[in-house]
C-alpha cells in the first residue's frame, strides 16, 4: 500500500524533464529523487521482510527517516514547489516506522516548514494548498498508527493470556496426575513396610506394584506436559478402588462408567481422581463411597471432615467443573466426614 502512493512521484519527475535547469541541477535532482524512492521502498517493503528484519540494526528506521528529511530538503531546494510532496512521504515514513516521539518532532517540523515556505517565501507562494493536504494526511496516518499499535497490543495480550492459560493447564494436570499417583505409591509403600516381616511374598508384590505405578506416573507426566493426557473414567474407577484398598479404606466404587453422560466423563474422571487422592491423604476415613449418575458424581467418606480451605487440587477441579458448566460442592457429610458432589 505504501508503494502505491509513489505514483505521485510522477510530478517531480515531470518537473525535472520539462523545466530547463543546469545539467548539474538536473543530475542532482534525479539522484535525490531516486535515492528518496529507494530509502522509502526499503523502509516499507524490503526491511519488512522476515529475513531482512533479522539482519537490520535497531536504529535503521531512525537512519532512514533522517535520510528522507535530508533528501526532502535537498529536493525542495533544487526543484521548489514541485517537490513539496516529499514532505508527505517523509511524514508517512516517520509515523509508521520511526519511534513515536521522534516521529512527532519530525512531523511538526515539516508542518511548520510548509507553513513558513508557503506564507513567507515568494517562490513557494503557490504551495499553500500543500499545508491542508499535509495536515489531513498526518491526521489520517496518526489514527492508523494508533489503531495498529492497539491491535498489536491486543495481540500481545492475547498471546500472553494464552500462555498463562497453558501454564495453568499443565500445572493443574501435573498436580492431578502426580498427586494421585504418588499418594498410591506412598500408601503401597507403607503397606509393604508393614508386610515385609509378616508376609514377605505379598510385600514383594506390593513393591513390584510400586515400581509399575512409578513408571506409569512418569509416562503420564510426560504425556500431560505434551498435552496428550486424557483421563478415562473406567481407568480412574479401577485406580480409585486400588488406592483406597492400599490405604486400608473400605471402598464402595461402582464398576460401570457408562451411566455417566459421555460428554462429562473426562471431567468426572479428573474430579474422581482428585477426590479419592484427598480421601487417602487427609480424611483418616475408614470407608469411602462413590456414586455415579448421568450428570452427577458424589464422593463421600466418614473421616474427619471440617477443613474446607481449597488447595491446588480442589481449585483445579473446580475450574474444570465450571468450564464444563457444572457445580462443585464440598461439605460435611450427614453422618460426619466429607461429601464432595458435582452436578450439572
Amino acid at each position: 500500500m505504501a508503494c502505491i502512493w509513489l505514483v505521485f512521484m510522477l510530478f517531480p519527475a515531470l518537473d525535472l524533464v520539462q523545466t530547463p535547469r543546469p545539467l548539474a541541477h538536473q543530475v542532482a535532482g534525479w539522484a535525490v529523487l531516486v535515492l528518496f524512492v529507494a530509502v522509502y521502498v526499503h523502509g516499507f517493503v524490503i526491511a519488512d521482510l522476515g529475513w531482512m528484519q533479522a539482519r537490520l540494526p535497531a536504529w535503521w528506521p531512525v537512519a532512514g527517516l533522517l535520510a528522507l528529511v535530508a533528501l526532502s530538503a535537498a529536493s525542495v531546494a533544487l526543484q521548489g514547489t514541485s517537490s513539496m510532496g516529499f514532505f508527505i512521504y517523509t511524514s508517512a515514513y516517520a509515523l509508521f516506522l520511526a519511534p513515536l516521539r521522534l516521529a512527532s518532532v519530525v512531523v511538526g517540523v515539516l508542518v511548520v516548514a510548509t507553513a513558513v515556505l508557503a506564507g513567507l517565501v515568494e517562490a513557494f507562494s503557490g504551495s499553500a494548498f500543500f499545508l491542508p493536504v499535509l495536515v489531513a494526511t498526518i491526521v489520517t496516518m496518526v489514527v492508523a498508527r494508533v489503531l495498529e499499535d492497539r491491535r498489536d497490543m491486543l495481540r500481545e495480550v492475547g498471546e500472553e493470556m494464552a500462555l498463562v492459560a497453558e501454564r495453568e493447564r499443565v500445572a493443574r494436570d501435573v498436580h492431578d496426575v502426580l498427586g494421585h499417583s504418588l499418594t498410591v505409591v506412598v500408601a503401597k509403600a507403607e503397606l509393604a513396610e508393614r508386610l515385609v516381616d509378616i508376609d514377605p511374598e505379598r510385600a514383594r508384590a506390593e513393591i513390584a506394584s510400586i515400581r509399575s505405578l512409578s513408571r506409569e506416573a512418569l509416562s503420564e507426566v510426560r504425556a500431560t506436559v505434551s498435552g496428550l493426557r486424557v483421563a478415562r473414567l473406567g481407568d480412574e474407577l479401577a485406580s480409585a478402588r486400588e488406592a483406597l484398598a492400599a490405604a486400608g479404606i473400605a471402598a464402595d466404587v461402582p464398576a460401570d462408567p457408562d451411566v455417566v453422560d459421555p460428554r462429562r466423563r473426562i471431567v468426572v474422571a479428573w474430579v474422581l481422581r482428585e477426590a479419592v487422592t484427598n480421601v487417602v491423604r487427609h480424611s483418616g476415613a475408614a470407608r469411602c463411597t462413590v456414586e455415579l449418575g448421568d450428570a452427577r458424581l458424589v464422593v463421600a467418606d466418614d473421616g474427619r471432615g471440617g477443613d474446607r480451605r481449597p488447595g491446588n487440587g480442589l481449585r483445579g477441579i473446580g475450574e474444570r467443573v465450571r468450564a464444563a458448566g457444572g457445580t462443585l460442592t464440598v461439605a460435611d457429610g450427614p453422618g460426619g466426614g466429607t461429601r464432595l458432589e458435582v452436578t450439572w
